[in-house]
């Protein structure tokens, strides 16, 4: 069943605004940080990862910051990323783009979906996203005054009910919001999905806004991007960036591109938002896109790897899992035992297991969460030792789970 949010709803997601007191309350993010520093967890909580990126491509940055490229980039982003980005989408996806026209580089992927939603909402109009959903996407809407409808992903396979997104979305949405591979489920969309989702912003005459940041952390399938499909393209904002990709979340460089109309109220809004940034790291981030496919296929495989064997562990602890087909989370499902509150379980486990994770529910509407109350999200982007260690230190949890 679809769901409608508030605009004071739906920028509380995963915080709680003012504690009892009256006081600025912290996101359960920053809550389960603190837990696992100060018990010296393993954080599996936070998706970031603790290995560096490819060394030719963060010395580029190094060389390009000693050799003077420290003032404002140009607002669309340098020409060098910008021809790289296209180039990327005409070798991996055939979509053929114009560099100059159809590309906006953005402060990471966050920033253009902001900028992507700023651009098309006025107050009042509908967004359609799936649940649970990235925490910007509410807090985003919000600040645009839109209506923030959603279409749940249940477990176990987190697929959405055709028949339901065809109910959600109507002649009063105005953005389909996509995440896919999809965070913070793991589930990876199947194409009839994407055709749908084209064929109902035809239908209803909306854009969809395609956040495919983990476009090449899949693991035995291939990404499909929206804008590749028939009909896709003229109605889509592409948007990734050089985090996940290639392990650089802290350069915050990140794209959208899509049909010029779009991509220039796109620019025009991200202008003020941040105008430019990271001009060292453009050229970085350029030559990166270009490397050959096996760096883009080891880096999927060994972190397939690293899921494969989380997975393992929790599931030899009793725990059952569901397996993801992208990005670098998996959710476990705690529904069988005595203490199934994610929420809880995860403030404890910090320091009576040594590991930290998030609660699923924290990713949709209070309203919901009774449906995601027993799952919980781990992040696997880390080093094999780290993950081994890991998984020795969960063996511990059942016997949380039972007290």
């Amino acid at each position: 069943m679809s769901n409608i949010y508030s605009p004071w709803q739906r920028t509380a997601h995963g915080a709680n605004l003012l504690d009892s007191a009256g006081r600025p309350g912290v996101t359960i993010f920053e809550e389960i940080t603190g837990l696992a520093n100060e018990h010296k967890a393993i954080n599996l909580g936070q998706g970031f990862p603790d290995a560096e990126g490819p060394e030719i491509i963060r010395q580029l940055a190094v060389d390009a910051v000693l050799s003077g490229a420290n003032q404002y980039a140009p607002g669309s982003g340098t020409m060098e990323l910008r021809q790289a980005i296209a180039a990327h989408q005409q070798r991996f996806y055939s979509v053929d783009i114009d560099p100059s026209t159809e590309v906006v580089v953005t402060t990471g992927a966050t920033e253009a979906i902001a900028a992507s939603l700023l651009a098309f909402l006025e107050p009042g109009d509908e967004v359609v996203t799936f649940e649970p959903y990235y925490d910007s996407y509410g807090a985003t809407i919000g600040l645009a005054n839109a209506v923030h409808k959603v279409v749940q992903l249940k477990a176990p396979n987190f697929e959405p009910d055709l028949d339901e997104l065809r109910r959600t979305v109507t002649d009063k949405t105005r953005v389909i919001l996509v995440n896919n591979p999809h965070n913070p489920t793991g589930t990876v969309f199947e194409k009839a999905v994407l055709e749908e989702i084209i064929a109902l912003a035809h239908l209803h005459d909306c854009i969809i806004i395609a956040d495919e940041v983990y476009e090449h952390l899949t693991f035995g399938q291939q990404h499909i991007p929206v804008a590749s499909l028939p009909g896709g393209f003229e109605r889509t904002i592409s948007i990734s960036s050089a985090g996940k990709s290639f392990s650089f979340t802290g350069w915050k460089v990140g794209w959208a591109t899509g049909p010029q109309a779009l991509i220039t109220a796109v620019r025009t809004v991200k202008q003020f938002l941040t105008y430019s940034s990271g001009p060292a790291f453009q050229p970085a981030v350029a030559q990166a896109l270009a490397l050959p496919d096996s760096f883009f296929n080891e880096f999927a495989d060994s972190l397939g790897q690293a899921g494969q064997q989380l997975a393992h562990g929790l599931e030899t602890a009793g725990i059952p899992v569901m397996r993801p087909k992208g990005t670098y989370f998996l959710v476990a499902d705690i529904s069988g035992f005595a203490q199934n509150n994610a929420v809880e379980v995860t403030r404890r486990m910090p320091q009576q297991v040594g590991v930290a994770a998030i609660p699923m529910s924290v990713f949709v509407h209070p309203e919901n969460q009774k449906d995601y109350q027993s799952l919980i999200r781990f992040a696997f982007c880390k080093q094999p030792a780290v993950i081994s260690e890991a998984v020795h230190r969960l063996q511990l949890l059942p016997e949380v789970l039972k007290r």
